[in-house]
């Protein structure tokens, strides 16, 4: 593995995302986590799985320096596909998936939070979505899981606005199940995945599936739209130039066009 680790300890699987500094989601992170939900899946001795950052973040978000080696709207939107369907795996996976947050989860690093059947929190961590500034939206389907969880009006705020909330304010709004002090996160995340891992794994897959029969129609087409309208809205010349101003570290000029 070159972009995580992982471990197994008491049932419970540790999966750490060790790509510095900023745990960036790259297309090869994401085909390593992939592999990694196989071998987990297969072995029943391993009941629970918790995701955590190396480092300062859980994920700072997608790999802006690859987005610049993709030349086409339709390879930008099987990129976007290829997240999509990773995480609606990790939204069905048979085994409970918990986020364990500090420092940061923006972009795709929320995106792939939201993926996960709960996140826990540090108080002080940043999570949100904030695509836009660089003339982009959400492509691992973060435009259609953030108003499930915290409402259209909310979402929209966080979408537009661009503004990190705070794990407290993550746990407020509905993002987050518990938050601790930064120090307390990952004590707290093990205690709970312990008690989980000591259910039946037949009455916990059970659960799982009747969960996600809380998904609509409407989700999927959402979501399928989603990766249509990421590789377009790359394409755009504010998508360039978002996309350039960020590598650059200056303000964005956007032309609407």
């Amino acid at each position: 593995m070159e972009y995580l680790k992982w471990s197994s300890e008491d049932r419970i699987a540790t999966v750490t995302i060790a790509r510095p500094p900023a745990n960036a989601l790259s297309s090869g992170l994401l085909k390593e986590l992939s592999s990694v939900l196989d071998e987990i899946e297969s072995d029943q001795d391993m009941r629970v799985v918790l995701i955590k950052g190396e480092g300062r973040f859980f994920s700072a978000g997608a790999d802006i320096k690859e987005f610049t080696t993709i030349k086409t709207g339709e390879d930008f939107a099987k990129l976007a596909e290829y997240g999509q369907e990773l995480f609606e795996r990790m939204e069905h996976y048979p085994k409970p998936i918990i986020a364990a947050i500090h420092g940061a989860a923006l972009g795709g690093g929320l995106e792939l939070a939201m993926a996960c059947h709960f996140r826990l929190v540090s108080e002080n961590a940043k999570l949100g979505l904030p695509e836009l500034q660089l003339g982009l939206v959400p492509g691992f389907a973060g435009s259609q899981r953030l108003p499930r969880y915290v409402g259209v009006a909310r979402a929209a705020e966080m979408l537009f606005a661009s503004d990190p909330i705070s794990g407290v304010e993550a746990v407020q709004y509905g993002l987050a199940n518990h938050a601790y002090p930064d120090e307390q996160l990952l004590e707290n995340a093990y205690k709970l995945a312990g008690k989980i891992a000591k259910k039946s794994p037949v009455s916990i897959g059970a659960a799982i599936k009747l969960l996600n029969h809380s998904k609509t129609e409407s989700f999927y087409k959402g979501v399928k739209e989603e990766a249509q309208l990421f590789g377009k809205v790359f394409l755009s010349e504010d998508g360039q130039e978002g996309i350039q101003a960020f590598l650059e570290k200056r303000e964005p000029d956007f032309k609407g066009r």
